[in-house]
């Protein structure tokens, strides 16, 4: 895929630069690891403690508990990491009471508390200060594998019919209002009525809803979209909206018909299993442009 993305989300990596992963769960750390080691530049992976290494432990690692903070900037600095990429879900935020405060960390202190009790942008734009003031420079997993990022228009065999559309307009536009809220970055559209929001539970869970809810009866009509999009503002180097070949499935077990995304800010992974399995299920996979369209 050759999605254009803003020139300045670009990147280029020095043989002398050191790259570090902080690696949650999911395809997407892997999928940087790989890149990275093929491109030259094996990294150092923080792999996030709750979450499956499996897939990151080839080269050097280490293991860090959500509660581990303040371990983190010395072990980038150990790793003499140059630059730093966060990449993959964490599946709990840390338990303030429990984090191992140090001396250098307790003067965040006030910045962690905000950030805790606000959403996941908040979190991660705080974490992305914190390594930048300590010299290091972050960069967008979208940076090191563009290809990763969804073109505009169509990518499967289906195409988006005209009677879709609004109900696609209006999944947009309240994905972005949610977005602007720090809440979530999907919604599913029904017809021309939003049905469903993503919570702190995520897109999966919120299509597992929108099957329920068809079950009991609530949701009548056939078909439906899914739509996913950057919050507006976002913190573009972390968390951006992603897609996979779960979603389609998990799509198409909700009745849905397809899905949309904001093309140039939304990775997909493994791009030929989405395209295959949506072409099997008869669902479409479409990139918007920046105003939903």
């Amino acid at each position: 895929m050759a999605a254009t993305a803003d020139p300045a989300l670009s990147t280029s990596l020095t043989p002398s630069d050191r790259v570090a992963v902080i690696a949650g769960g999911g395809e997407l750390p892997r999928e940087l690891v790989r890149g990275l080691t093929a491109a030259g530049h094996a990294p150092f992976v923080v792999i996030v403690g709750d979450e499956d290494p499996s897939g990151l432990t080839g080269g050097e690692y280490t293991v860090l508990h959500v509660e581990e903070y303040g371990r983190l900037l010395p072990v980038l600095r150990a790793a003499r990491a140059t630059h730093v990429v966060m990449a993959g879900s964490v599946s709990r935020r840390p338990r303030l009471r429990a984090i191992r405060f140090s001396v250098g960390l307790l003067k965040l202190l006030p910045q962690i508390v905000w950030a805790l009790g606000r959403g996941d942008d908040a979190l991660l734009r705080t974490i992305v200060g914190h390594i930048e003031a300590a010299g290091m420079k972050v960069l967008g997993s979208h940076q090191i594998l563009p290809d990763l990022l969804a073109d505009k228009g169509a990518l499967t065999r289906v195409r988006p019919s005209a009677s879709i559309q609004p109900g696609i307009a209006a999944a947009f536009q309240a994905a972005r209002a949610i977005g602007a809220l720090d809440i979530g970055q999907a919604a599913v559209a029904v017809g021309r009525r939003v049905v469903a929001l993503e919570g702190v539970e995520g897109t999966a869970a919120m299509l597992a809803r929108v099957g329920d809810l068809r079950a009991s009866g609530r949701i009548s009509m056939a078909g439906g979209v899914l739509v996913k999009c950057a919050k507006p503002g976002q913190e573009l180097r972390a968390d951006l909206p992603t897609i996979g070949p779960d979603t389609v499935v998990d799509a198409h077990a909700a009745g849905l018909s397809g899905i949309a995304v904001e093309a140039g800010r939304t990775i997909i992974l493994r791009q030929g299993d989405v395209v295959e399995n949506a072409d099997r299920l008869g669902l479409f996979v479409v990139g918007l442009d920046g105003s939903g369209r």
